[in-house]
């Protein structure tokens, strides 16, 4: 089966990020050096996020497999009888 078109985990991941980087730009833009640790905060949350997803990803991966292994094993048990 193909996989489908649209992936909600990498437009996730894209927009997670996407939203990290405007939101460290807005901060060096209103607060200057007073927004480092802020941008480090922010930047913390951005590397977590992509970790969830990331862990989130292999999850899905490993579960399709094991789906997939049943169904063989079944049609071979079918195919047996």
């Amino acid at each position: 089966m193909p996989p489908p078109a649209f992936d909600k985990l990498r437009a996730l991941a894209i927009g997670s990020q996407a939203i990290g980087l405007i939101v460290i730009i807005t901060l060096e833009t209103v607060m200057g050096n007073a927004a480092r640790p802020w941008q480090g905060v922010v930047l913390a949350g951005m590397l977590a996020t992509a970790l969830s997803i990331a862990l989130m990803r292999v999850y899905r991966r490993k579960r399709h497999q094991k789906q997939l292994a049943e169904r063989r094993r079944k049609a071979e048990e079918d195919d047996e009888r």
